[in-house]
């Protein structure tokens, strides 16, 4: 079961904090600043972090196009923040033109996908299902 707990003021005020199977996701809003790199990161985590979230649910579009473009560093950079930290980064949102064009970032989504700290998922409900607790194994708390 998912019920909201709020929202924070990090990036426009619209970001809300989930409860999801024992496990507390910050979504954060369409709408706010780009993550472009670490200094993105650590106020997500930081923002995460001040909801009592374990998870960070980014959409697509937030994404500064030099994450996808995996040579730039970007993503490896951003990836390594959340890890660092403990917070999980979801990425949230239809990333088929980018994946399409790049034999590395596909590999970095399945890789990404199979572990349990960076996932890209199609939309929200598809992350509520993975964090859900038949999932739970997957999920962090």
């Amino acid at each position: 079961m998912t019920n909201s707990t709020g929202s924070t003021g990090s990036t426009g005020g619209t970001d809300r904090a989930e409860h999801i199977g024992g496990t507390t996701v910050l979504f954060c809003a369409a709408e706010g600043p780009l993550l472009r790199g670490t200094q993105d990161a650590l106020d997500l985590i930081g923002a995460a972090s001040g909801a009592g979230a374990a998870w960070a649910a980014v959409p697509a579009g937030r994404l500064h196009e030099d994450f996808f473009r995996l040579r730039t560093g970007v993503a490896g950079e951003v990836a390594q923040k959340f890890a660092q930290y403990g917070v999980g980064l979801a990425v949230v949102g239809d990333i088929g033109t980018h994946t399409a064009a790049s034999d590395a970032l596909r590999d970095l989504v399945r890789e990404g996908n199979r572990g349990n700290a960076l996932w890209f998922v199609t939309d929200p409900d598809e992350l509520r299902a993975r964090l859900s607790p038949a999932a739970g194994d997957r999920a962090r708390s």
